[in-house]
């Protein structure tokens, strides 16, 4: 009995990249446009996965060509222009295999996409060190002060001796093997997979914010001074957890928690 054009398609969809080359030869003349549709979107995934892992595989390649062979930390940080909620730096140590599809500067993902990823990262990641600073210590230390604190306790964190530290941005000089890289979680592997892990650590912890300071939008700005944000800092004052030298331009009052 022949296959129905409907079973054919769901083959198509859901075949492996292996299997879908035998799918292509045997239904490519296939009449039915239920078939050349699946056929038609199958071939479109399959060039879009395999850019991906030429995307992917540039950003393993560059890591190499600046990080050399041995084990490489990247570091990246979030939450540096935040007015409420800690800096969280992260750093990750990752094999040359799998290749993690997805990685990409954090900013370029959507949550859900994000939060895959994350688990993929901590799933296969050789190391990785996680630090957060709070409010009152950036109020204390200054950013500057406050993103050695950090990075430097995330490398610590990870446990590892690296040979080559590689950190998104300018030099920082936490570690004598450091180097950095402009815009590197857009060009490096860790450094991506830094980014992305503090990113989802980050707005969790944001989120549990939300909770406990309900009218501030946390959840939604995650802690930077969107409008909402700063409508509710002038209604309601700074909370525990607002880093009060950067919200001098929004309010004068003190805490009112």
């Amino acid at each position: 009995m022949a296959s129905s054009a409907r079973d054919i398609a769901s083959r198509i969809v859901s075949a492996s990249p292996e299997e879908l080359d035998a799918l292509l030869e045997r239904y490519r003349d296939d009449p039915r446009k239920q078939v050349a549709h699946a056929l038609e979107r199958a071939c479109k995934t399959r060039e879009s996965l395999r850019a991906e892992k030429q995307r992917v595989a540039r950003l393993y390649d560059f890591q190499r060509e600046v990080g050399g062979e041995g084990l490489v930390l990247g570091v990246d940080e979030v939450g540096r222009g935040a007015v409420a909620g800690p800096l969280t730096v992260c750093a990750v140590a990752l094999p040359p295999e799998p290749q993690i599809l997805g990685i990409n500067d954090s900013k370029q993902l959507m949550p859900r996409r994000r939060e895959k990823i994350a688990a993929c990262i901590e799933d296969h990641a050789l190391a990785l060190g996680i630090c957060h600073i709070p409010p009152e210590t950036i109020d204390e230390l200054g950013m500057a002060g406050a993103l050695r604190r950090a990075m430097a306790a995330a490398i610590d964190q990870a446990g590892v001796d690296p040979d080559r530290v590689l950190i998104d941005g300018n030099p920082v000089h936490v570690h004598p093997r450091e180097k950095c890289i402009v815009k590197g979680d857009a060009k490096v592997a860790a450094i991506a997979a830094a980014s992305i892990t503090a990113k989802v650590t980050r707005d969790a912890l944001m989120d549990e914010l939300d909770a406990l300071y309900p009218g501030y939008c946390f959840a939604t700005s995650k802690g930077y001074a969107s409008r909402e944000h700063i409508d509710a800092i002038k209604r309601f004052g700074l909370t525990p957890v607002h880093r009060a030298t950067f919200c001098g331009n929004f309010i004068e009052s003190p805490r009112l928690f």
